[in-house]
């Protein structure tokens, strides 16, 4: 079996939630989604679960954290392009996302930051490895 990476995120409203992934470019796939549960599909191997609260809670003793208040954790996607990094954050903007900061230029790499409602913080950037600083 292939190596895949699925991050499981605690929200408050499943639908808007999956709404707003399926607005960055997200592909809800069914075989592990129900009422309780959507899997959101970023690649072939990269999956963003979206649990309501009460099954978030099945798979830890732990409380769930605020990510409005705090932050729990920084979720990165790649692009191909600044454009790209654009359209994905502009799209998010648009069904409802917030941008905490500016767009952030570090010459090599372009980023910009999108919160979903629950506060969940994801960094979308682009990287020209030919602009990598060689020293």
């Amino acid at each position: 079996m292939a190596k895949q990476v699925f991050i499981n995120l605690a929200v408050t409203d499943l639908q808007k939630s999956m709404d707003f992934y399926t607005a960055l470019g997200f592909s809800n796939n069914p075989q592990f989604s129900d009422d309780t549960a959507k899997c959101m599909l970023w690649s072939d191997s990269i999956y963003v679960m979206l649990l309501t609260h009460e099954k978030f809670l099945n798979f830890t003793n732990k409380p769930i954290a605020d990510t409005k208040a705090h932050i729990a954790g920084l979720f990165s996607l790649s692009t191909d392009s600044i454009d790209e990094v654009n359209t994905i954050v502009n799209n998010g903007l648009n069904a409802g996302g917030t941008e905490p900061t500016e767009m952030r230029d570090y010459g090599f790499m372009q980023q910009r930051t999108i919160e979903d409602f629950d506060g969940h913080t994801w960094e979308v950037f682009y990287m020209d490895m030919s602009k990598m600083p060689t020293e």
